[in-house]
């Protein structure tokens, strides 16, 4: 029997995970999820199963009457005797919260929700009751009456041309502003490094997509990469010569390291050589850009991601050419994010025509 992908290990464990949150919740929200499993990925099902844990923990905290038992004996008519009111006060419970992260962790860690965050999970109760009333297991859907939170535009966090040009230098080479530890470190992780940013900056792939990667799924013939997108659908992206000799270069040094049968085939290895984890990219990102472009506090692989795209948009103005670049399945989400670029070099250009000025002018 052929091993599992990476991807394959990823569904099975959020699955069983997801599994194992729904046994602490009402019966009625196995029922949900379950009615899901066809038209939905593991990783949104255990999103789902999340906030559904987020808000019974609300309830048996803030609530009186659903104090009385754990949550998981809840039935539907308790579910039932949810009011608007309950919802608007977890709505601004979302907003600033503390919960323990572990069994037998004394101290509660702080959670904030933007609104997004406050948006995504009173959706997913939305979703929940919406199941519910429409299974005629309750009499009302109370949660339909709470409105969203209204989301702001928020302005594109990327790099410009001497921005990437310092973050590749700070990994390739160092720099005075890490630790003596860091420094140790870097010497042996910098041509993986350096490949792993190139990878973003030149093909705009997620960091799920880009753990994912294993040797085989390199081709230096075609300068291209098979990655594995969101919902599990197989693409081809091409890189430019930049990236492949950086990929080379690690590669070169990533066949020296031996690793369990089980990690074998991965691409990119953390220090103790298994896979890499989207967490740990995340904080060599942050390590480098911190150094690289102190002054742009938020950046991550997502906003390299957004690096790409945005340099992709100015070279072509190819809307649909850069949401199949990104994976984007609608052409809209690409659109809202970068259609406004347009606008933007517009107005830049009106700045740097410069005419006669007006002798009339002059006179007055």
């Amino acid at each position: 029997m052929a091993s599992e992908t990476y991807q394959e290990q990823l569904a099975t464990f959020r699955t069983e995970r997801t599994r194992e949150m729904l046994r602490s919740l009402p019966k009625s929200c196995s029922d949900f999820i379950n009615s899901i499993a066809l038209t939905t990925s593991p990783l949104t099902r255990m999103a789902y199963t999340i906030d559904l844990g987020t808000f019974c923990e609300f309830a048996s905290r803030e609530i009186p009457y659903f104090s009385q038992k754990p949550a998981s004996e809840w039935t539907d008519e308790d579910i039932d005797k949810f009011c608007a009111r309950d919802l608007h006060t977890y709505s601004d419970y979302l907003t600033l919260y503390f919960k323990r992260t572990d069994e037998g962790d004394e101290n509660a860690r702080m959670f904030r929700n933007h609104e997004c965050g406050v948006m995504r999970k009173l959706s997913s109760l939305r979703s929940f009751f919406d199941f519910l009333f429409k299974a005629e297991r309750i009499g009302s859907n109370i949660a339909a009456l709470v409105s969203l939170p209204k989301l702001h535009e928020k302005p594109i966090l990327y790099l410009i041309g001497e921005e990437v040009n310092r973050l590749l230098e700070v990994a390739a080479e160092g720099d005075s502003q890490l630790t003596d530890r860091q420094k140790k470190w870097h010497q042996l992780t910098k041509k993986r490094d350096v490949a792993i940013l190139m990878l973003f900056l030149g093909t705009g792939i997620r960091v799920s997509e880009c753990v994912g990667i294993d040797i085989d799924d390199l081709d230096f013939h075609l300068n291209a990469v098979l990655v594995t997108r969101k919902g599990g659908n197989q693409v081809i992206l091409y890189f430019p010569q930049e990236v492949a000799d950086a990929l080379r270069a690690y590669l070169q040094e990533r066949k020296t390291i031996e690793t369990d049968p089980e990690n074998r085939k991965a691409l990119f290895l953390s220090m103790q050589k298994k896979r890499i984890s989207q967490r740990a990219v995340q904080l060599m990102v942050k390590k480098y850009c911190s150094i690289a472009v102190p002054l742009k506090k938020r950046m991550s692989p997502h906003k390299l991601r957004s690096t790409y795209a945005t340099r992709l948009y100015h070279e072509t103005e190819d809307i649909y050419l850069v949401a199949d670049a990104l994976g984007h399945s609608d052409v809209n989400t690409t659109r809202r994010h970068y259609a406004a670029m347009s606008d933007q070099r517009r107005r830049e250009a009106a700045q740097n025509v410069h005419l006669p000025k007006n002798k009339g002018e002059e006179n007055i």
